[in-house]
């Protein structure tokens, strides 16, 4: 984009509140890209994620939306169906975790979790390779029933997520 370019999104007075939020919805992810930009990086985390579920032989539905109280759409980077011993669990990836990336992250939780099945579980995959996860983006997260799932600790996870 030249000087002068703009983000533009067409929206009636009906439609604007939801409009506005899915273009900050796509500015928010596309900042989370820049803390990814490394030389020789081969996968994104989601898909490191996504090839750890794998191997540890957890199923999963990636990239699912739900529509929350607000009737806004949020997504989630992964959802584990139910089984005979856990609920259901909600994953969102979080490369950079920074206080906005656990605000949106909790705000989606938050809207979302009445429209899911009793006892569903919201975990937040935390990014912790280059960078220790600060105190408060934990302690944010855990106020709103979200379990925060360090990368570096994911074996400690496997069993709840595979069962």
């Amino acid at each position: 984009m030249g000087e002068g370019a703009a983000l533009e999104v067409k929206a009636t007075p009906e439609t604007f509140a939801l409009r506005k939020h899915s273009l900050l919805q796509a500015v928010l992810a596309v900042n989370d890209l820049f803390y990814v930009a490394r030389t020789n990086v081969e996968n994104f985390f989601f898909e490191d994620v996504a090839l750890w579920l794998d191997g540890a032989d957890i199923r999963y539905m990636p990239r699912v939306s739900f529509v929350g109280h607000s009737r806004y759409t949020h997504q989630f980077d992964f959802a584990i169906p139910k089984s005979r011993s856990q609920p259901e669990r909600i994953l969102r990836v979080i490369n950079n975790p920074n206080k906005d990336n656990a605000q949106n992250t909790a705000f989606a939780w938050v809207d979302t979790k009445e429209s899911r099945p009793a006892g569903s579980i919201a975990y937040a995959v935390l990014n912790d390779r280059d960078h220790s996860i600060g105190e408060a983006v934990t302690e944010a997260l855990t106020s709103y029933e979200i379990n925060p799932l360090p990368w570096s600790r994911k074996d400690e996870f496997r069993e709840r997520l595979a069962a």
